[in-house]
């Protein structure tokens, strides 16, 4: 590839970084990263020379072995992120289900404790409608009237 092709690919790169961070599609964080990437492939892409310089100063023979290091050694860091950050979510998921278990079976606690005091209201104002005189009510608020 040539130094304008090269160019015009780092460009692109960082064009689509920016979109995506704008969009939402990707965070800050991570934008970072990429956009360092961008930019220091953009430099090496108008000043081309640098990376036979930088790989005659580390004792490279071929640049582009300098660079195929250098993106090893990226990608492999960006793969332990990316692990640490799944673990993190991993955890905070398992306590979220716990959590929601633990809030799920107060909430059927209550339910059955409701359920049961209701059944006792019914049964009690059974047997006390059952006391009463008829055409009158157990409560007092509860006739109705035609209007």
């Amino acid at each position: 590839m040539n130094v304008a092709g090269s160019l015009i690919l780092a460009i692109l790169m960082v064009m689509v970084v920016l979109i995506m961070l704008r969009n939402g599609r990707l965070r800050e964080k991570y934008a970072i990263l990429w956009l360092i990437i961008g930019g220091l492939t953009i430099v090496l892409g108008l000043f081309p020379k640098l990376l036979n310089w930088a790989a005659s100063v580390v004792g490279v023979v071929v640049p582009s072995n300098l660079l195929f290091a250098l993106s090893i050694l990226l990608l492999v860091g960006v793969s332990l992120h990316v692990s640490r950050e799944l673990t993190i979510l991993e955890d905070e998921t398992r306590i979220l289900a716990e959590e929601v278990a633990i809030l799920r079976a107060g909430m059927e606690q209550l339910q059955v404790q409701l359920k049961s005091r209701q059944s006792t209201a019914d049964g009690g104002a059974a047997s006390s409608a059952r006391r009463s005189p008829p055409g009158r009510s157990r409560r007092a608020g509860s006739s109705r009237r035609s209007r």
